[in-house]
């Protein structure tokens, strides 16, 4: 769905936030459209907070799966009117495929505050904003507590356990790859996850619904979810296996056909600036900036072991794995 701007919403955001439109700063004008996988509530907070800063900008945003927005916006490609002048989605293996297709607007000077330079292109096509981990969720009546990946490949864990379709979901992609990767997994633990009954359903949304609401024990979630439903009260809680976990980093692009350039680059600054991570962290989101305190319910940047991905190897065996994948477990 397409939203407009709403200036009532903008002004709200500004009173909430106590922003102010930054001293000397040349503010940004006109209209963007912007292409995000971010939960409909986030994207318009993240674009109410943009506009206090840029109230000269009028901004609209579409809200979709990444294996969505992807397609859609190639079809616009193809017919020759691309609509989307800003990308803000899962990962960042989607973002290099943009960029070897020439898709992508490189500014190298970009400032991107303190966000570390593992999180963005070197080459300046893409920045990080957050850190979002795939670990395990548990409904607080499961008949075990897990604390491994192995856990759910456990006999007790048999026909409990489920995770969102990497045909789906972009965070669910990457976790893929990265349990493929890792010699201490990979496909000999896929293979007995399918063994074991793992299900495989929609996107982390689908599975949240189904551990909290009792149907399913355990599932592989993105980790706010969890974290934001069990400090609602919800009776799940989310574990960082000792194996570590996987992770996105939610990653903002310009499109190089893009018609606000201006607006375009002031909306990438701001969700890098101090000021676009501390509100990320108000959000619930482990910012990528790890300066920035973490919210409530999340450990420390440092703690968090995250598995190795080599993303030459995932784009290069995708199609391989992808397809494997829908053999084992269908979809």
């Amino acid at each position: 769905m397409l939203h407009p701007r709403r200036p009532l919403a903008a002004a709200l955001a500004a009173s909430l936030l106590g922003l102010a439109p930054a001293a000397g700063a040349q503010p940004a004008s006109g209209r963007l459209v912007l292409y995000t996988s971010q939960l409909d509530a986030d994207a318009q907070a993240t674009v109410d907070a943009f506009k206090v800063r840029h109230p000269g900008t009028d901004v609209e945003w579409v809200r979709g799966g990444t294996n969505t927005l992807i397609p859609r916006l190639r079809a616009e490609f193809a017919a020759g009117a691309p609509r989307a002048d800003l990308l803000l989605i899962a990962d960042s293996l989607t973002m290099e495929t943009m960029k070897a297709e020439g898709r992508l607007l490189r500014w190298p000077d970009a400032p991107r505050g303190g966000v570390p330079a593992a999180h963005v292109d070197p080459e300046g096509h893409y920045w990080g904003t957050k850190l979002i981990t795939t670990g395990i969720v548990r409904n607080r009546r499961a008949p075990m507590p897990v604390a491994s990946w192995n856990d759910l490949a456990d006999a007790r864990a048999r026909n409990l356990a489920t995770m969102p379709s990497p045909a789906v979901s972009g965070a669910a992609l990457v976790h893929l790859y990265a349990i493929v990767q890792n010699p201490a997994l990979g496909w000999p633990y896929l293979e007995r996850l399918a063994r074991n009954g793992l299900s495989v359903r929609g996107g982390n949304g689908q599975v949240m619904q189904a551990v909290a609401g009792g149907e399913r024990a355990f599932g592989m979630i993105i980790d706010y979810l969890p974290i934001r439903e069990a400090a609602k009260g919800a009776p799940v809680e989310f574990v960082f296996p000792t194996e570590g976990v996987s992770a996105i980093t939610e990653p903002v692009a310009i499109l190089a056909g893009t018609q606000n350039e201006v607006a375009a680059k002031a909306f990438v600054a701001f969700l890098l600036s101090r000021e676009g991570q501390e509100l990320a962290s108000r959000q619930g989101f482990l910012p990528a900036d790890p300066g920035v305190a973490p919210p409530p319910g999340f450990p420390e940047p440092g703690a968090i072991r995250v598995m190795p991905l080599d993303p030459k190897r995932a784009l290069a065996e995708a199609e391989a794995v992808q397809r494997r994948f829908i053999g084992l477990l269908g979809q």
